[in-house]
């Protein structure tokens, strides 16, 4: 059964993330990387000193969200302060929704994220000058979406620990710079802005098949990087050859594949202090690097990382195809 409220709680987030924070600041400031640079310093503060608030996780999370809503009101007439501040909120609850999560069941995870990716696509053409009720209104939907949450013991329904692998930050890493440098590179290309250009159900429909994907097909561990790495390659190499259409077909695929996997990944971290710290080179540093890549044209030295990554992960395939082959004539 749908947890009705985690789902909302979940929604309403990163939603905001995704209009609010990262798309409606950046055009709001014209992309100006010393006007919006308050924003990713308190959202590195935020996430990281969550762990060292002396108050209960529910405490923290409801201050945080008022804070969020607090400094919505100002959009998109930020100074320093506020974005510092929206910066502190967004990040601050970040490591609380990946605790949340561990109460999700995977049907649970694929709607959140489903809605979430449809809604922002519906969206993302609206004016980012005038997003203030829509910030206001995610906000207050997330927070009632918190209030109201079950808050129940991890059971047999929520999401089972061995279901899914881990993979090491560093992989995920490189999987958020790779998204980042494309997406915001795509953002500020007139020829290929593909959201503004009616590709728009093709992008929803597989935003969600990449969800659907991600949460019900298993895949080995090495076979299921190697799919995330050619993805990519197919997404770099579709924006290179001016390929709209398979664009808009492969790359919301990717996206929903491995944020689904990540954020497996990090449900399996029982720190909350781990949780932060993997969120800041995430959430963060990954993504901020990623704007600098398309602030500064830096877009086609990208897939030289990528055909790195994808060497080693065929290289590691090849290994483990060769160790279940050796077993087998044993």
């Amino acid at each position: 059964m749908f947890n009705v409220f985690l789902i909302l709680f979940v929604f309403a987030e990163l939603s905001f993330y995704l209009l609010i924070a990262q798309t409606g600041v950046v055009e709001v400031f014209h992309s100006d990387i010393f006007s919006i640079m308050y924003l990713p310093i308190g959202g590195i503060i935020g996430t990281y000193l969550n762990v060292y608030i002396p108050f209960k996780t529910d405490h923290k999370a409801i201050a945080l969200l008022a804070l969020q809503m607090f400094t919505t009101l100002f959009y998109p007439d930020f100074n320093a302060v506020t974005l510092f501040l929206l910066g502190l909120s967004v990040g601050g609850i970040s490591p609380i929704i990946i605790q949340t999560l561990k109460k999700a069941t995977l049907i649970d995870l694929g709607v959140a994220l489903g809605l979430s990716y449809t809604f922002s696509t519906l969206l993302f053409n609206t004016n980012p000058m005038h997003r203030e009720i829509l910030g206001l209104f995610l906000s207050l939907a997330a927070m009632i979406g918190y209030l109201f949450l079950q808050r129940k013991k991890i059971t047999a329904e929520a999401l089972c620990f061995n279901k899914f692998y881990s993979y090491p930050l560093y992989l995920m890493v490189i999987w958020v710079f790779l998204d980042s440098s494309l997406f915001e590179t795509l953002s500020r290309d007139d020829m290929m802005a593909i959201w503004r250009g009616g590709f728009s159900t093709e992008i929803i429909l597989f935003h969600l098949l990449g969800v659907v994907a991600a949460i019900s097909i298993r895949v080995e561990y090495s076979l299921k990087a190697l799919l995330i790495s050619l993805l990519f390659v197919l997404s770099y190499l579709s924006y290179f050859m001016h390929e709209a259409l398979l664009l808009s077909v492969v790359y919301p695929f990717v996206i929903s594949y491995y944020n689904i996997v990540i954020l497996q990944s990090l449900i399996k971290v029982k720190s909350l202090k781990n949780i932060s710290l993997f969120m800041v080179f995430i959430g963060w540093m990954a993504s901020g690097t990623g704007l600098m890549v398309a602030l500064h044209g830096f877009i086609q030295y990208v897939p030289i990382l990528l055909l790195m990554v994808l060497f080693f992960d065929i290289v590691k395939q090849l290994n483990f195809t060769k160790g279940v082959i050796s077993w087998l004539r044993e």
